[in-house]
């Protein structure tokens, strides 16, 4: 994906995943509000460009996978809330979703994330 923009899509973990939900945070304003100020998510959020994230304000705990240029996962964790995260050099991109839900889709550390926003 050439340009990102602020919006909504899916994404898929391997070939034979279901599509799962997801909002996309690209502007300045959209990334630093990230998930502050909710209760939950269903599916995930990208942020972009971003290496790192913290958790402070956050009312529940969070996986973080982050993804390099190719949006193949460099590293998973999960984080709970008051946290700061630790900067991933090689990341472009961040993929936040609840606690537990990256185990469920199967990703983990070199898995290819696929992105459709149309």
């Amino acid at each position: 994906m050439a340009k990102w923009r602020d919006g909504s899509g899916t994404f898929t973990v391997g070939a034979d995943r279901a599509p799962i939900p997801l909002q996309i945070a690209a502007s300045y304003g959209a990334r630093t509000r990230g998930l502050l100020g909710r209760d939950g998510i269903e599916g995930a959020l990208l942020l972009t460009p971003a290496a790192s994230v913290h958790t402070f304000r956050m009312r529940f705990a969070i996986d973080v996978a982050y993804l390099d240029r190719n949006l193949r996962v460099l590293a998973v964790v999960t984080m709970a809330p008051g946290r700061l995260g630790v900067p991933r050099l090689r990341s472009r991109h961040v993929l936040e979703a609840r606690a537990g839900a990256m185990a469920g889709w199967g990703l983990r550390a070199g898995t290819r994330v696929n992105v459709d926003t149309g």
